[in-house]
């Protein structure tokens, strides 16, 4: 990527990749959506809700840190999951930091002890984010400063609340503080690299993971089969097929009397609507690739 120019007097202009990485559901796409101020990256109260690598450009008076969301890093077993959990470890080669992400309601302590492995492979600086500190009482937040203090060579740790944004503004200028000076990668505004279409495809998967039980969200994928933009019309056209894996999986995405699909749909539509910034008509379809999640050919097509 070509360098932005930045004015000779400003040599001390910081810019970097930060590789956002930690355990499923420890706020990583949370955090991102909360420093950048507009959603990029979906979230659920459900593991592996991220599956690919999310770009975020965040512009700072004398910084520009350009975020990498990743998926949550765990022993993984199942292909889709090995693929998801390599998209995340790729990244810590190919950032300038990596801030890990910690819940400190201890609930991944396996995943994090992995993710404590890995990182010594690496000699990127790290910055530790003990998250959802809002849940634990101050004594508990202590010890595990101290605990972490001695499992890893943190460059510093900064316990936070995404959810909240508490001291998430502190975190910011901490990890531009320890980014390399340079000029911007991204012109001014930069949001992030991703396209509308990309963006779409993931709102709709995330109300699939959101308004469905638990037999469906880790089965679901989405494509966008057709994405038109009517500019005199101020309207976009989006039509897109979600593939789940089994014959029941699509009787639930559909619901009785197609109740389900219509209530996906319309939330994925409101929300895609505020991204585009006018009007979005919707078409759903629902389609089942058997045990797509373990063929590398549907992995490919799926982006994974």
């Amino acid at each position: 990527m070509s360098q932005i120019e930045t004015p000779d007097d400003n040599k001390d202009f910081r810019c970097g990749m930060v590789a956002i990485v930690g355990a499923p559901n420890a706020g990583k796409s949370t955090l991102l959506n909360r420093m950048l101020g507009q959603k990029i990256s979906i979230t659920s109260k459900k593991p592996q809700t991220t599956r690919n690598k999310i770009v975020g450009v965040l512009d700072r008076p004398a910084a520009q840190l350009i975020f990498l969301d990743t998926p949550g890093i765990h022993r993984a077993g199942k292909l889709l999951n090995v693929r998801i959990v390599d998209v995340a470890l790729t990244t810590l080669s190919d950032a300038d930091l990596v801030l890990v992400m910690l819940d400190v309601t201890g609930a991944n302590t396996d995943a994090e002890s992995y993710l404590i492995e890995k990182l010594k492979e690496h000699r990127t600086p790290v910055i530790l984010a003990l998250n959802k500190i809002d849940l634990i009482p101050k004594p508990k937040l202590l010890g595990l400063i101290e605990q972490w203090s001695q499992a890893h060579a943190f460059r510093a740790i900064v316990p936070i609340s995404a959810e909240k944004g508490t001291q998430v503004e502190a975190l910011i200028e901490t990890m531009a503080g320890a980014l390399p000076t340079g000029p911007p990668l991204y012109p001014p505004g930069s949001l992030t690299d991703l396209t509308e279409r990309f963006l779409a495809a993931e709102m709709i998967r995330e109300k699939v993971i959101r308004l469905t039980g638990a037999e469906v969200p880790y089965a679901a994928a989405v494509t966008i089969d057709d994405f038109k933009e009517e500019k005199k019309k101020r309207l976009v056209k989006i039509i897109a097929t979600i593939h789940v894996e089994r014959d029941s999986q699509k009787a639930i995405v559909i619901g009785k009397g197609g109740r389900k699909l219509k209530e996906i749909g319309e939330a994925a539509r409101k929300e895609i609507e505020r991204m585009v910034d006018c009007q979005v008509y919707l078409e759903l379809f629902v389609r089942v690739q058997k045990n797509w999640s373990r063929d590398e050919k549907a992995l490919q097509r799926f982006g994974y």
